[in-house]
């Protein structure tokens, strides 16, 4: 059967951050057509039930519900692990994030710089309060949606949250960086206790909101921004396109942990394909530094002994 099968997924349990726009709404779409529970972990509980009404017009008999998640705040997410109330869960895919324009640095609720909190703390956090259930779902997947922005950029571990020079596009960077950093290291962890959950990391390359298809009445693109965005399809893609990685990495069983996905051209855009990953994204000992890092932030070691 192949991995795009309609309906191959019944009765498996998907848990997506952030579903409830971009690329996360059009995971939860893709995924939604499998025949699995599309679980939609959302800030906004008004935003999820439209993302909903939105899948359901395209997927008529897609099985979906929503929890509160608000991963800049860690103190929130036992609660959000509570509502999710499942005694199986088969993918997370860990895919939130926020990049905030203009130049004044700001802190979530614990007081941490809040790009770093949302985008990779909440998700390092979540996955140690998902631990017993993820290790009691057979062939169970964490899928880490990183970014093309983590080529270019360098982890500096003497000033995580950016405190002594905050640029917010740099430090969007590291914090999908760190996540990535921390999806390849979340494996060998994993491979080392003989756990069967398996770690994968994916990107979506280039999507742009004015190459994305319309999806009324959560998204509605323009004649003005279709034209505008014509030209730059040459090389990008939209967020649909740039959410097949992640359907494929939650769907495709010979897909292992330990890989990258993303986009086929110049990993920009196009079908998915396995990647080789950059050095700097597998480092062992900056993953290593890392982890201890965020262990000591959040008081939580995921699947830690």
């Amino acid at each position: 059967m192949s991995w795009q099968s309609p309906g191959r997924a019944a009765g498996k349990t998907f848990l997506i951050t952030g579903a409830s726009a971009g690329i996360g709404y059009f995971a939860a779409e893709q995924l939604a057509a499998s025949g699995a529970t599309i679980v939609m972990g959302c800030r906004d509980s008004a935003k999820a039930g439209v993302a909903m009404q939105a899948i359901r017009s395209r997927v008529p008999n897609a099985r979906l519900r929503s929890v509160p998640l608000n991963l800049a705040d860690l103190s929130s997410l036992p609660a959000s692990v509570g509502a999710l109330d499942a005694d199986r869960l088969d993918a997370v895919v860990l895919n939130a994030g926020i990049l905030l324009p203009g130049p004044d640095r700001r802190v979530s609720p614990q007081g941490y710089e809040l790009m770093l909190a949302t985008n990779y703390l909440g998700h390092f956090a979540l996955i140690a309060h998902l631990a017993p259930v993820l290790a009691a779902t057979a062939d169970s997947r964490v899928i880490t949606v990183g970014s093309y922005a983590a080529r270019t950029e360098r982890l500096d571990l003497t000033d995580l949250q950016s405190e002594r020079d905050y640029r917010s596009k740099r430090t969007y960077g590291r914090s999908k960086l760190a996540q990535m950093s921390f999806g390849f290291e979340l494996d060998r962890r994993l491979r080392a206790r003989g756990v069967d959950t398996a770690s994968v990391v994916v990107h979506p390359g280039g999507a742009l909101d004015s190459l994305t298809p319309a999806r009324p009445p959560l998204f509605v693109r323009t004649t003005a921004q279709r034209l505008r965005g014509m030209p730059a399809g040459v090389a990008l893609h939209g967020k649909d396109s740039g959410a097949k990685p992640i359907t494929r990495a939650v769907l495709d069983t010979a897909i292992t942990g330990g890989q990258l996905w993303g986009p086929r051209v110049f990993g920009l855009r196009g079908k998915p394909h396995r990647e080789t990953p950059h050095p700097h994204m597998t480092d062992f000992a900056v993953a290593t530094a890392l982890w201890a890092a965020t262990t000591a932030l959040t008081g939580l070691d995921p699947f830690g002994s």
